[in-house]
């Protein structure tokens, strides 16, 4: 078996979707269809809007009429969340701080409810577009009398159970909201799922989340701080503290494949809701927010404050116009990829040389294609990382698409020459040939100097990141691999599970990572001698790598001598687990500078009678792109010499503004090659892509044309590169 398969079947293992649970009662499925769309989501859009949004409205009609007469709009919100790139709304009206209000018509009495069905709206314009729509659920009544006003009505309700009801207790207001999710649930079965701030026990004692699982299928339940098993997905709301302060996963505490989302409000001050101040928007707070979330496979869940009319005020609405182009540039290093360094391999993210830090993703389709997030630039005109075993073939700078000089030694990518850093992300597009040097785990046994009942040695090396190692707090504690044969081995991959804080936010929240190690060889698992190394790893997420020197031997052993967690975290204190654990016999041997493509412009091709060349989209190479016609049959044509006769890649840059495909034949030499081909839209003009295909070329001259299949003409097009010899 090649490393590459090997590590795609790792892969594979670890994401395979269905009936997958984790062990224990009152469990939900860890890996289910339902949550397919929250999987394949990079963000959201948290709208907190209601009765006391400025101006407060204690009359629930005064509210309405003038939230009506103000101009609200759902289609705004789905405007706005599709500036930032996200692909859900989470509406939280029924908000304990915010006078509890129904944005729904409800039969149900007890506290504000609308005549007009805002929810149904949002639901339906979200839709339109693409979106989910999630509704955000309090189980708290303590605020009940927020601002002098109360804002349940016990009396009502309870005339409508036919008995007494208290809302101001925590049953009371259970039971009440109990009857909501249901009521809900019959009204719209479009609906994404709920967002629950805490649980409530009256909830828990009548199932409610089975119910609502079992009654529509299709919803997901999240749950805000408190990592619930039943609910499909755990949010960490505004966590801060941790350097540098955009790197928020640092004080994430759930492991993946758990869904994982961050809350984060996106006003520097102030509430989360609106109380008519406009305060800043921190550019390099937020998207490195956004992005490292995204490099660790974590949901970024932006919070804005809409006004009473629905719009932001204008330092939000500034931002969302900014994040739109931005996000358009670097959007296919963030969309259909998951984060690298963890379950699904990918480079190491994280602190790097000279100051520099930053995290990479992975392709979800293309295991072969990573990016290198770059938010805090080194010192130097050199970046080094951690290749993790990948063998490198080329690296491009994703805005420009110039190549990048690179080498690889060591277990070390460098990229060499690098300037002009963007202010917030400079992406780096890598490809590379597969893994290679790493031993397949099947080949070896675990075992293990202590290990928790369930948690055997044998899950640190099987391939499947639901399951792990967990040592039962011993330290010292041993791991040790038995090759079976003796093989060569230059150091040691470990990918700690993810289920504690990176840095010490409190004594009572620490990293339950390796501190101080050790590692034996022998060939005989008998007598092991002096240690080969020892040494410190930091408490860093990711994956961490022990280089020994190279050596033969059947038996390696990993003795690890203490965690980074103090005596005052009793919960983390000496525990260690371990996902995956591997080993390396050689380092990968990666080329050299990434070899530069022949670029033809569009502008000096020939296209067809009616097309323009425009500039009017910025994101362009050379003077403009050509604009076509839009009718089917319109073309450009490209006319370039080889040198010989050869299979070449062709990328051809376009852009479709629209949401629907332009699809066109490709044709070398007269020849169709590739008929009706994808150029799908991107809902932006600015959102350059490649469309690339490996195609004959002869010796001498040789035509490429594109040409519109469809009555909608061609996208846009930019440039032809075609792959140098």
């Amino acid at each position: 078996m090649t490393r590459r398969l090997w590590a795609r079947l790792l892969l594979v293992g670890a994401l395979l979707l269905g009936a997958l649970t984790l062990p224990g009662p009152a469990r939900a499925d860890l890996q289910h269809p339902r949550q397919d769309f929250l999987r394949s989501s990079v963000s959201g859009l948290f709208l907190h809007w209601g009765q006391r949004t400025a101006p407060s409205h204690t009359s629930c009609t005064g509210w309405e009429n003038d939230v009506t007469a103000a101009g609200w709009s759902a289609d705004y919100w789905v405007s706005e969340a599709q500036k930032l790139h996200a692909q859900y709304l989470v509406l939280a009206t029924f908000h304990s701080r915010l006078g509890y209000a129904r944005p729904w018509p409800s039969k149900i009495p007890g506290s504000c409810a609308t005549k007009r069905d805002f929810l149904g709206e949002l639901i339906a314009a979200a839709k339109a577009k693409g979106l989910k729509t999630i509704l955000y659920m309090t189980d708290d009544p303590q605020w009940h009398d927020e601002g002098g006003h109360e804002w349940l009505n016990s009396d009502a309700y309870s005339d409508y159970k036919g008995r007494d009801v208290d809302l101001h207790s925590r049953d009371g207001f259970g039971e009440y909201s109990y009857d909501l999710f249901f009521e809900v649930m019959d009204r719209y079965p479009e609906l994404g799922g709920f967002w629950i701030d805490n649980d409530n026990a009256y909830w828990e004692r009548n199932n409610l989340y089975a119910k609502v699982y079992e009654r529509r299928p299709n919803y997901t339940i999240s749950n805000n701080n408190e990592d619930t098993p039943i609910m499909d997905m755990i949010s960490n709301e505004q966590k801060t503290g941790m350097s540098p302060s955009y790197d928020y996963p640092q004080a994430v505490y759930t492991a993946a494949p758990r869904l994982i989302e961050a809350d984060f409000k996106l006003p520097s001050t102030g509430s989360w809701w609106y109380t008519g101040s406009d305060s800043a928007v921190d550019r390099r707070l937020t998207l490195g927010r956004l992005i490292t979330n995204a490099g660790s496979s974590v949901k970024a869940l932006m919070a804005e404050t809409a006004m009473l009319g629905g719009k932001f005020p204008s330092n939000q609405a500034n931002f969302n116009n900014f994040a739109d182009g931005y996000l358009d540039q670097i959007w296919e290093s963030l969309n259909g990829t998951e984060g690298g360094g963890y379950l699904h391999g990918g480079l190491a993210p994280g602190f790097w040389n000279d100051g520099a830090h930053g995290v990479t993703t992975i392709s979800r389709a293309d295991p072969d294609k990573h990016y290198i997030h770059v938010l805090t630039p080194p010192s130097t005109s050199t970046l080094r990382l951690r290749d993790n075993g990948y063998r490198v073939t080329g690296v491009t700078n994703l805005r420009t698409r110039a190549p990048i000089s690179y080498s690889q030694s060591g277990g070390t990518l460098s990229l060499t020459g690098l300037g002009g850093w963007d202010p917030y992300d400079t992406v780096f597009k890598v490809t590379t040939g597969g893994r290679e040097g790493i031993i397949p785990a099947s080949t070896y046994t675990m075992s293990a100097s202590a290990s928790a009942s369930g948690h055997g040695a044998a899950a640190a090396a099987d391939g499947d990141y639901r399951t792990y190692w967990d040592s039962n707090k011993a330290t010292p504690v041993s791991l040790r691999f038995d090759l079976g044969s003796a093989k060569r081995v230059q150091y040691l991959g470990l990918n700690q599970r993810e289920d504690s804080v990176s840095y010490a936010r409190s004594g009572t929240e620490q990293s339950a990572r390796i501190r101080d190690y050790r590692v034996y060889v022998s060939s005989d698992g008998t007598n092991w001698g002096s240690p080969v190394k020892t040494g410190t790893l930091p408490s860093r997420r990711g994956v961490a790598v022990i280089d020994i020197p190279a050596t033969t031997t059947r038996h390696v052993r990993l003795e690890v001598v203490n965690t980074h967690a103090a005596s005052s975290d009793s919960t983390r204190y000496k525990r260690l687990r371990i996902d995956e654990a591997w080993i390396g016999t050689a380092y990968a041997a990666g080329g050299g500078t990434t070899p530069v493509p022949n670029r033809y412009e569009a502008e000096d091709a020939a296209y067809s009678t009616g097309s323009t060349v425009d500039s009017n989209h910025t994101g362009f190479t050379g003077t403009g792109f050509v604009n076509t016609p839009n009718a089917a049959g319109a073309y450009v044509e490209w006319t370039f010499d080889s040198a010989t006769a050869r299979n070449a890649a062709l990328a051809i840059r376009y852009a479709n503004g629209t949401t629907a495909g332009r699809p066109m034949d490709v044709s070398v030499n007269g020849d169709v090659v590739s008929a009706g081909r994808a150029f799908d839209g991107a809902g932006a003009w600015t959102a350059w892509a490649d469309s690339t295909l490996t195609v004959p070329l002869k010796a001498g001259a040789n035509t490429v044309r594109v040409s519109a299949t469809s009555a909608n003409g061609a996208p846009n097009l930019d440039h032809l590169d075609v792959e140098a010899p």
